[in-house]
């Protein structure tokens, strides 16, 4: 039988940043950001907990990766349209990733030594505004707005206990309407009826809101 040494060895093999990345962005995936440590992911990586040192220096290392590879896969604002249907996109893609990594809401703004492709995000959106004629001061304004209704929405989208047309209209007669007698609440009676008749679909809030804040932030931009 090989020794305990030799069995932590070959168990490290194959381990890389880019895999212990990887993994912890998985593991927070399916378990919450709180409870990942390193020695938690060493156990799913079949590794030693000190053999991912060599790779990230700590957690805050650690963190800082997850979240730059949450930032790669959020669209950048495509060049050649007009400034408010790129930032759609990108808000849009943005909202899609953080559904996939509800973890990394809170995490988002919070790196003090962001990676590669949280500036390339960054710089990509700053672009995109000041060429659409938004000052310094106004792109900041701008960008501050959107991350905060995009960030907001997905952090309340993570916590609804429904997420289609259907689930909302079966939570809604089978539990929220039992809850209601009407003639105590009849404007909330009367929006569920409606609701459920119309056929409402949460998911299309989003772009409501959106569109909204894109048109509100219009007349503060000069001509390109």
């Amino acid at each position: 039988m090989p020794a305990s040494g030799q069995r932590q060895v070959a168990s490290d093999e194959g381990l890389s940043k880019q895999r212990v990345v990887v993994e912890a962005v998985r593991l927070a995936d399916r378990e919450g950001v709180d409870g990942l440590s390193m020695r938690r992911l060493a156990g799913v990586l079949g590794a030693g907990a000190m053999s991912l040192y060599h790779y990230v220096a700590s957690k805050d290392e650690l963190l800082d990766a997850m979240i730059d590879i949450v930032f790669a896969e959020i669209e950048l604002p495509p060049e050649g349209t007009d400034w408010q249907s790129a930032m759609r996109r990108e808000a849009e893609s943005t909202r899609q990733v953080l559904a996939r990594h509800p973890w990394a809401i809170g995490l988002m703004e919070s790196r003090t030594t962001p990676g590669p492709a949280n500036l390339r995000h960054r710089e990509a959106v700053t672009a995109c505004l000041r060429r659409a004629g938004f000052s310094v001061i106004t792109a900041t304004h701008a960008n501050w707005l959107i991350n905060s209704y995009v960030y907001g929405y997905a952090l309340q989208a993570a916590t609804l206990p429904f997420d289609t047309a259907d689930q909302l209209a079966d939570m809604t007669e089978e539990v929220y309407l039992p809850q209601l007698p009407p003639d105590e609440f009849p404007y909330l009676n009367e929006s569920a009826a409606e609701l459920v008749a119309v056929g409402y679909d949460p998911t299309e809030e989003f772009i409501f809101g959106l569109d909204l804040v894109l048109a509100a932030l219009e007349p503060h931009r000069a001509p390109a």
